[in-house]
Parts: structure tokens; sequence; C-alpha cells
């Protein structure tokens, strides 16, 4: 097993990949005590067979740079492999601000050739590559040296096993006439914006039974202030304070450190310093939002009119298309796709691209009663009425 701990050592193998048609990549990171991940190993390989055409990479070895590793991933000519892409790439945006082009995730290829719902690596090894994974090394802390065999077998595993599942899933997309889907999905992980987190959106991620807007402003001016800490000295959000003491926060409107201290949920660091001040102003400017400039919530999914008869037959469709094609329901439509078409709408995503010809056509079809379903078997099928 390779580990490479130079610049000179990662360029020599990064000019030998570009020679190849495609490379598989993963990554080990911690953050757990974090806001960004922290790169501790970058797992590589080349086509071939077992561990020769395949390296790690220490990022934490002194000295060494990680440029010719992307010099790699902006050659358009070297298909870049991932399995469940998203932490990976968002590392290397953060890192040096692109993207892996172009780029190939086995999970969303495994969902549309069948594989199941967001269908683990694991299963595709064992399915696939006709392998076992030891995954006794999963949970370990990957940024102390130095690195054990047994974590360096597990982590090359990750990108050796990945080569025969990208040919297999690459062979049955082109059969299929399927590329193009996966292709589609790949534009939301291609999309600068999956990896930015902006500190005045981040109070649509609080959870509140409280809609009113002055509620909402100091919510949304607290989560902002915590986002902001949080990125600004990388440290987890939750460490700056949690939820609960967020929306205890927004209800009880604290005016002074005094107040600060009667909070039932608020951490003890929080109390004082930085900290203590960053939450007084937030909640300050909160209050101060004008009516018309506090934030609205979403409501549009409380006044939908959802036929429960319609949504009840058009998860039956899904179910038959999604069998018959082989393709995991869930890739095609979710709950909230299949209540919004039932109520009238026709902005869902099941409802454009790929997913359309696939689903969205019959769907619409459905509700307005040019087809009925029936039982064949142990298939739905439709029917024209």
């Amino acid at each position: 097993m390779q580990t490479l701990t130079t610049t000179d050592a990662l360029a020599a193998f990064c000019k030998e990949a570009a020679g190849y048609p495609y490379v598989t990549v993963d990554t080990e990171f911690l953050r757990e005590r974090t806001y960004y991940s922290k790169l501790c190993l970058v797992q590589l390989a080349m086509p071939g067979e077992g561990d020769e055409n395949a390296v790690l990479v220490d990022p934490l070895a002194e000295g060494l740079s990680l440029e010719p590793l992307y010099e790699l991933f902006r050659d358009e000519a070297v298909v870049k492999v991932f399995h469940a892409a998203r932490q990976d790439l968002e590392i290397f945006f953060v890192d040096a601000g692109l993207i892996p082009s172009p780029l190939f995730d086995t999970q969303v290829a495994a969902m549309v050739c069948g594989f199941g719902e967001q269908a683990g690596y694991e299963t595709l090894v064992r399915r696939i590559a006709k392998q076992q994974l030891d995954k006794s090394s999963r949970f370990t802390d990957w940024s102390r040296r130095p690195l054990s065999d047994a974590q360096k077998t597990y982590a090359l595993g990750d990108v050796t096993h990945l080569r025969k599942i990208y040919e297999y899933l690459a062979k049955q997309l082109e059969k299929s006439g399927r590329d193009k889907w996966v292709a589609e999905e790949m534009a939301v992980l291609n999309d600068p914006a999956t990896y930015v987190t902006r500190p005045e959106d981040a109070w649509m991620r609080i959870k509140t039974r409280n809609n009113s807007g002055k509620f909402l402003a100091i919510v949304r001016e607290l989560a902002r202030f915590r986002e902001a800490h949080a990125q600004a000295r990388d440290i987890p959000r939750n460490r700056v304070f949690k939820d609960d003491a967020l929306v205890e926060l927004a209800a009880t409107k604290p005016a002074s450190v005094q107040d600060l201290g009667r909070s039932r949920l608020l951490l003890r660091e929080a109390r004082k310093g930085d900290i203590a001040e960053g939450i007084l102003a937030a909640v300050a400017a909160g209050i101060a939002v004008p009516p018309e400039h506090q934030p609205k919530p979403d409501t549009s999914r409380d006044k939908m009119q959802v036929n429960p008869a319609i949504a009840d037959l058009l998860r039956v469709l899904l179910k038959g298309i999604s069998d018959r094609e082989g393709v995991a329901s869930k890739l095609i439509a979710t709950a909230s796709d299949l209540d919004a078409i039932a109520a009238g709408h026709r902005d869902a995503v099941a409802l454009k691209g790929w997913r359309r010809e696939v689903f969205g056509d019959e769907a619409l079809r459905l509700c307005a009663g040019e087809i009925a379903l029936r039982v064949k078997g142990s298939a739905i099928e439709t029917v024209a009425v």
C-alpha cells in the first residue's frame, strides 16, 4: 500500500492518471470538532486490478500540496468517480474553490440502475464486485498518525472496488440509454451553491411552531449570528448554541447578560464574552425589523388542496413505474411531488426532465382521467380510458 507524502510523488501519480479515462476518488475526514470538514486522507485509484494502481494521499504530511490533484480534477478528459459524493466535493470546494469535472456518482447511478434507495457502498461492493468489506476501521480517528494497516486497507477498498462498480454501472447506463438521466442528476452536485451556507439563510433550517413575523425575525438574526460566528472560528454551530436554545432566546428576547443567565438551555460559555454580545445584538436587531421586512413562513403546502384519492393513485402509479423501469421510486418523485401534483401544481420536479418522460406525463394523464390503473399479475399497468 503506497502512501504519498510529497507533492512530487502526488504530481507523478496524477500525471499517470491523466492518461486513463477515469480515476476513482474517496476521502476520510473529521467534522466533530470543526465547522468545515478536516481532510485527513485522499484515496485514488486508476483502472486496474488489486492495489497496484491505487494510492493513499496524506494531506496532513508537512509540505504536501494538493495542487497536482486539483489539476487532475480540472482535466475534462478524465472522469472523476465518487460514491455519495456530496461531502467529498464540499471539502474540495471549500479548500480550492473547484468541483471535479466531469463527475460520476455511483450512488446516483445505482438508483437509476435499480439498486434501490440510496444504495450503500457496501451493498454495491457485495452485489457487483462480489467482495466483502471490513468495516472495523470505519469510525476511527483519521487524523492520528501513523495510520494502521487496517485503516489503510479499509481506505483503499473505498476506491479499488469502486472501479468495478463504476465500469459495471457505466455499461448498464449506456445499454439502457439512461446515462443522460445521471448527467441531469449531476447538475446539483456540479452547482457551487450546493456547498455554500449563507448565514442569512441559516434560519430556514430551524424547526419552530411559532410563525409570527416578529418571532421569525429574531430567529433569523440569531441563526445568522451563530452561522457567521461558527464559520469564522471553524467550530460546529452547536458549540455556539443549540437549536433549542436559539428558539428559547427568540421567545424570551433577552436584553442583558443577566437575562441570558436565566436561560435554561444556553451553554455556560455562551452567557458571556463575544457570544453573549452577539446574542444580545441579534435579538435587538430582530426586534427592530419592520413588519414589511420580517420573514414569512412558507405556507404554500398548508394551502394546498390535496385530493387524497388522486395522491393515492399517483403513489400506485409511481410504484408500478418504479418496478417496471427498475428505478428507485424516491429518485423519480418524492411524497411532496405527488401531493403537489394531486393539488394541481405543475412545477414539481417530477414533471421535469427525464422524470417527466418516465413518470410525469403518465401522472398528468392519470390526473386528467385519460388513463386508469389495473393489476396484471404482480404488476401495475395503465390503460387508456
